[in-house]
Order: C-alpha cells, then structure tokens, then sequence
C-alpha cells in the first residue's frame, strides 16, 4: 500500500492564476473568480482565504511555506461523477456496445477481484491516475466482491481522497462467478455502509449495477438500503443504449419508463446519480429534477461504445442536476481535460455549445453540486477542503503556443480542455498537501 500522504502543515499558501467558480455561470455572469496572480492560503487543510497576491503576501504568518506556481493555473479539484475502477486494466479494449462489453470486458475482469491482493494492487493504482489528472473527488463503482469495496477505499483513505463507492448488486443475467443475491446483496451491503460510510473522507453509495442485472426484489432492498441510512449515496446507470432500454422495457412492462423502474424501488431521490441518461423524455427529466437526483454526462463512454449523444440543454432547462464522468474503462482516459474535449464534441452534434467556463464548471462545482458536496468541495470559499489542481499552459510545444496567441482567460481555458490532458496536470493538492507532482524542474 501507498504510504499515507503527510499531514498539512497547519498554515501554507500556493501563489499563481487562481480561477474558480462562485456559481454557475450559465446563469450568474459574475459567476467565475479570476485572480491573475493570486494566493490560496490553506489552514489545517481547508480553505481559509484567496484573493489578489499583493493583499495577501503581506499578511501570511512569517516562515509560512509558500508554493509558487506563476505562469500557471490554480483551480479546484476536479469531480468525476462516474467512473469504474475495476475496468482500468480494459480501458482502450477494441470495440463493442453496452451489453456486448459487458459481456466480453468487465465481467471477466471483475471476476479477479475476489482476490483481495489484485483488488488492492488496482486500488492503489486507480487512485494514483486519478490524482495524476487532477482528480481529488469520485463516485466509482466496485464490483460485488466487499474486499473490492475495502480496498478502494483504504486506498483513498491512505491519499486523503474524497471517495464516494459500494458494492455492486447483480442477481441476475450475469455470469454465476459474480452472482449474489438480494438478502446477501443487502447484509454485505449494509455491513460496509457501517464499517465506512462518514468515515473520514470516505462515502457509501449503494449500487445496483443496472436494473436488467437486478431482480425486482433487489431493487427493492436497494431502494431499502437508501432509505435506511440518510446521507449515502445511490449509483447506477440509466438508458445509456437503445438496445438495453427495449431489454428494460421487457423486463419490466408494468413500467412507464426505464426511470420509472427506479423510482417504483425507491432508489430516486437526492445523491442518486444515474450515469449516461441519454435515452429519456422530458417526463423523466423533469421527475429527476424534482427527486433531486443527477446525471452523470460520459461523453467518452458514449462516443466509444456508440451509445449516442447527451442533451445537456435540456436537463439544464428543466433542472436536473449534471456532473461529468470519465466512465473509465468503456470511457477512454482517466483526464478531465480530455473528458471535457469530447464532451465539447458531443454538444457539437446536438447543435448545442459549451463554453470554456461552462466546462470546467461542470469539471469542479458542477459536478460538486450535483453530488450535494458542493458545501465541501468544488471552489475556493473559506472552510472548504483544499483540494486543488495546477495547471501547465506550456505543457507540450503546440499547448504553449496556442496558449501564447491566447487573449482572454476564456480562450486560454478552451485550449487547455481542447489540447490538454495528464501532461497538463503540473500538481495536485490534497488538503492543501502535495498528492502528486509532475517530475521535472
């Protein structure tokens, strides 16, 4: 196991472009906080002021450790709503859609974690990708192995990771060798939300894979189990390919909609996040608003198995909250930048637009929202947890020189998530504490 990061030194400060987001600014036009040279004074790892440098310099503590990173950009950790860590060893494995990846890719590699060892070896370095991309905060799936859960979750205690994960429930249409079922589902299930849920850093979500891989009877001890334990989270995935929304429809006839499956369980309410939710209606979209529950944007997933395109317009008129998710492994790179590329891309298709600002929004107090840790996570307001990500403009040759012809911080911002990915990331911050550093001068 990876050493424990150290503690933080009570009071420390980092100096360089400082950019973050009060609200969204889609809809507030104040809503981005831009300091071209400024200060983000931590203390006993949280936020405790950020502003101008030259009002802040002068009043830091003597002998205060002071990291400096002009010439390059401070900005809050990014959030990934959705991703899969027992899938990082099939990323980039060539093409199938949904169920035909299922059944060749992940369920032949969640079959190795039920041994602890490979479960940890993985844990530990799925953590570390993702800190080397600037990601602090994430909701990932395990699979239905309880060791899987503990180790993803020693791992990110031992970084001081913010980490949001749960067992896996499948009782059905899946192999025999990842098979529980709805009693043991649920006494495994509960048994870990106790052991971790609160712990530290650390959160539960229940998680039933998808509602075809799950009988009525552990949905409803799913939807049980989220409603036993106020503040855990519930996670799965929702009308992400057509082909699996008609298996849905056959399975559950009785059901208006796929989401309707859900909701007759008791699994939608505030922190479920359904992943992908491409193939819906406005009646869905407007019961997800009003349940507070939240979509996981996967553009890379979506792209990569062919599943379609994400209407974001549309769940943001009606409402409904948004995160984005890399989706790791059928999504195709752990960088929020890159995930944020693609989800450009995706837009583009639907004849929508997003802004640089709208982006890295959704990358950081977006997605913190839509998780209900935006009062933790997500900006750099005093009290927060000083989770932050150093980014390099110069990173590569063809980043340095766009980034030069650059006239607006806008335009900056676009060419980092358009050219920008891991090479990008010069640092990432853990409660103020150096998580990972870029080697070089």
């Amino acid at each position: 196991m990876k050493p424990a990061v150290p503690p933080s030194p009570p009071v420390s400060a980092v100096r360089g472009e400082i950019v973050h987001f009060l609200a969204d600014p889609a809809h507030h036009a104040h809503a981005l906080e831009h300091f071209a040279d400024g200060v983000l004074v931590v203390r006993d790892g949280h936020v405790a002021e950020c502003g101008p440098a030259a009002e802040l310099l002068p009043r830091l503590p003597a002998g205060t450790p002071l990291a400096d990173h002009r010439g390059r950009l401070i900005l809050p950790g990014f959030v990934d709503t959705h991703v899969h860590y027992p899938q990082t060893d099939i990323i980039a494995s060539h093409g199938e859609q949904l169920l035909e990846w299922l059944e060749k890719y992940t369920f032949p590699a969640e079959q190795r974690f039920a041994d602890p060892a490979h479960a940890a070896e993985v844990a530990g370095f799925f953590c570390d990708e993702l800190l080397r991309n600037g990601t602090t905060t994430a909701a990932a799936f395990a699979t239905v192995h309880p060791a899987s859960v503990d180790a993803l979750f020693e791992a990110a205690q031992a970084r001081r990771m913010r980490m949001i994960t749960g067992k896996v429930l499948m009782d059905r249409n899946c192999p025999d060798f990842l098979r529980d079922s709805a009693e043991t589902g649920y006494a495994a299930s509960k048994a870990l939300i106790e052991r971790w849920h609160d712990r530290g850093r650390l959160l539960y979500a229940v998680t039933p894979r998808f509602a075809p891989t799950s009988t009525p009877a552990q949905m409803r001890l799913a939807g049980q189990l989220f409603r036993e334990h106020p503040g855990v989270f519930l996670q799965s995935h929702l009308a992400e390919n057509r082909a699996e929304v008609a298996w849905v429809a056959q399975l559950h006839p009785e059901a208006r909609s796929y989401l309707d499956v859900y909701a007759h369980a008791g699994q939608l309410g505030m922190r479920a996040v359904f992943a992908h939710c491409l193939w819906l209606d406005d009646a869905d979209r407007r019961r997800m608003a009003e349940a507070g529950a939240a979509m996981s944007f996967c553009p890379t997933s979506n792209l990569f198995l062919g599943s379609g395109l994400f209407d974001l317009r549309r769940a943001h008129e009606l409402g409904v909250r948004v995160g984005l998710g890399t989706d790791v492994g059928g999504g195709t790179s752990f960088s929020m930048l890159q995930t944020l590329n693609e989800a450009y891309k995706v837009l583009q298709l639907g004849g929508q637009s997003l802004s640089a600002a709208g982006a890295f929004h959704l990358a950081t107090l977006g997605g913190a929202h839509s998780l209900y840790l935006d009062d933790r996570i997500g900006n750099f307001m005093p009290g927060k947890e000083a989770d932050f990500v150093v980014l390099d403009p110069r990173a590569t040759p063809l980043l340095a020189r766009r980034s030069a012809a650059c006239a607006t911080l806008e335009e900056r911002l676009f060419a980092l998530m358009m050219l920008g990915d891991d090479r990008a990331v010069a640092a990432t911050h853990v409660m103020g504490t150096p998580a990972w550093r870029r080697p070089g001068p």
